[in-house]
């Protein structure tokens, strides 16, 4: 059974920065390419950043330059470092893994940036 678990969400004051952190089980990490998605009240969910198998990335254009996407295969984990961080970077952040059938998403955390 395939689980994402996201942690590291919070409020943080424009500027500052968060960590956050997807731990997945049921999969072969290793292989999987990973993603960070956020969906904001009332917009659609949207691609913040990717990582292929082999440490390729991949980043939307609002966030380029201040975040990044990294994992670390012993631990099963992917994380999304977000530096500057902006009052429209306020959503809640999804975990996806990609597989060949299927898309599987963690429940999500939220992360909120004050002005």
């Amino acid at each position: 059974q395939v689980q994402l678990v996201e942690s590291g969400g919070g409020l943080v004051q424009a500027g500052g920065s968060l960590r956050l952190s997807c731990v997945a089980s049921g999969i072969i990490f290793s292989i999987s390419p990973m993603g960070w998605y956020r969906q904001a009240p009332g917009k659609q969910r949207e691609l913040v950043a990717a990582i292929t198998s082999g440490g390729r990335t991949n980043f939307a254009d609002s966030v380029k330059g201040r975040f990044t996407i990294s994992r670390d295969n012993a631990k099963n984990t992917v994380y999304l470092q977000m530096n500057s961080l902006k009052p429209e970077d306020t959503a809640v952040y999804y975990c996806l893994y990609r597989s060949p059938e299927t898309d599987y998403w963690g429940r999500g955390t939220q992360v909120t940036v004050s002005s």
